[in-house]
């Protein structure tokens, strides 16, 4: 008996519809994180971008427990002599909530070209409306 091991050939993807209203930033972001990378199949391989496509809607409407919308800042370098920019998370979920849900999975999945390809099957969205209706995808409560 051997190890099944899943090739890109072989995947099923399916496409699932994810509401963020209510739901806390980092608690989702590591579930969605989770089904990008495709933990949740028994055919998981590890070297394999076996997950499914996602679609985040309502990202405006998710929380931050405690006071990291204050405390927290995402930052980045601009790549110039004291270029270090700060955003603390109050002004960037108020701007682009859609930007700080996709870095924050876009952070939790391995780096180099395979973590790459699976950050590209996710769709965030502000609002409730998004445009992968042709590919019917499911509704999925986490």
């Amino acid at each position: 008996m051997s190890t099944y091991m899943e090739n890109p050939q072989t995947v099923e993807r399916k496409w699932y519809v994810i509401d963020a209203e209510g739901q806390v930033l980092g608690r989702l972001a590591s579930q969605v994180a989770a089904l990008l990378r495709g933990k949740h199949k028994p055919t998981f391989t590890p070297n394999c971008d076996c997950g499914d496509y996602i679609i985040v809607v309502n990202t405006e409407k998710m929380i931050l427990t405690g006071k990291k919308l204050d405390k927290k800042f995402y930052r980045h370098h601009t790549s110039y002599p004291g270029g270090l920019k700060e955003v603390s998370y109050r002004k960037l979920m108020a701007t682009k909530s859609d930007f700080a849900f996709k870095e924050a999975v876009r952070r939790m999945l391995p780096k180099g070209p395979l973590g790459y390809k699976m950050a590209k099957k996710l769709f965030v969205y502000t609002g409730p409306e998004h445009k992968q209706a042709a590919q019917k995808p499911e509704v999925l409560q986490l």
